[in-house]
C-alpha cells in the first residue's frame, strides 16, 4: 500500500481489533492489506456517502492526535493500538481528526494478546505482516521491532518470539508432568506427596500418611497457584 506522495498525510492514534485473518474497527469495519480504507457515511443524512467526512456529521475515520489522549479514552483495551496515515478530506476536532481515507502506519502488539502456540502465533502474526506496516512488541518496558515496512520481519522481534514460545512449552511441559515429590492440594484433604504417577494412576500420602490413589486427569496444575490440585478422589486407598 502506497499513501498518496501528492500531499503530506496527517499521522493520527487509534485502536484496532486484531482478528486472525485482518485487522478491524471497533465497530467491525475490515481494513485489508495493501487497500486504503475509504469513509462513507452510515448516518444517514443527505450528503453524499463518498464525500465524508462532513462538518454537520459525524462520518469519517476516526483517529486520536496523540498516543496519550487514545489512552486516556480507554480504547486501548479493546485490541491493539497504532498509529494511521489520514488523508483525503479532514475535519479537525480538539483531541482528533475524521478522515476520507486512511491506512495502518504502525501497530504495537500487546504480549498478552499474542498466541502462545507456534502455529496459532504464526497465523495471526502472518496476517499483521501482511499489511506491510511498521509492528512493534510491546514488551518489559520497550517496542520490540517485529516487523518493517518493506524488510519483512526484525530479528528482535523474532528472538523475543522464540523465548516466549520456549516459556509457553516450558509451562505445557511442566503441566504434563508430575513427579515423585511433588506437593499436591487436595482440596478440602491438605497438602500430598507424590509416591508414584503414571498416565493413569498417581499414589500420595497425605500428611497424617493416609496413602491415596488418584487419577491422573482428576490431577491439575492451576497457574494462579503454582501448584497441582485434585478435586476429587477415587474411593480406594493404595
Amino acid at each position: 500500500m502506497n499513501v498518496p506522495d501528492y500531499i503530506s498525510p496527517i499521522v493520527g492514534w487509534r485502536v484496532w481489533r486484531w482478528e486472525a485473518a485482518r485487522l478491524t474497527s471497533l465497530n467491525g469495519k475490515p481494513w485489508h492489506p495493501g487497500r486504503s480504507l475509504a469513509a462513507k457515511c452510515g448516518a444517514g443524512n443527505a450528503h453524499d456517502a463518498h464525500s465524508a467526512p462532513q462538518t454537520t456529521c459525524t462520518c469519517g475515520i476516526y483517529a486520536s492526535k496523540s498516543r496519550e489522549h487514545l489512552r486516556g479514552t480507554g480504547y486501548e483495551r479493546y485490541g491493539i493500538s497504532g498509529e494511521t496515515f489520514l488523508w483525503g478530506r479532514l475535519v479537525e476536532h480538539q483531541f482528533g481528526w475524521r478522515a476520507q481515507f486512511a491506512y495502518p502506519k504502525s501497530l504495537f502488539l500487546p504480549p498478552d494478546l499474542i498466541p502462545s502456540d507456534t502455529r496459532e502465533m504464526e497465523s495471526r502474526l502472518g496476517a499483521v505482516a501482511a499489511y506491510d506496516t511498521d509492528v512493534f512488541i510491546v514488551g518489559g518496558g520497550r517496542n520490540i521491532p517485529l516487523c518493517r515496512r518493506g524488510s519483512g520481519y526484525d530479528a528482535a522481534g523474532l528472538d523475543y518470539l522464540i523465548g516466549m514460545s520456549k516459556q509457553y512449552y516450558d509451562r505445557r511441559q511442566r503441566e504434563r508432568t508430575l513427579m515423585r515429590g511433588d506437593r499436591v492440594a487436595i482440596l478440602g484433604r491438605g497438602i500430598a506427596v507424590v509416591e508414584q504417577s503414571d498416565d493413569k494412576d498417581v499414589s500420595v500420602v497425605l500428611g497424617n500418611k493416609l496413602p491415596l490413589r488418584i487419577a491422573r486427569r482428576e490431577i491439575r496444575w492451576n497457574p494462579q497457584n503454582l501448584r497441582w490440585e485434585a478435586e476429587v478422589l477415587a474411593p480406594n486407598g493404595v
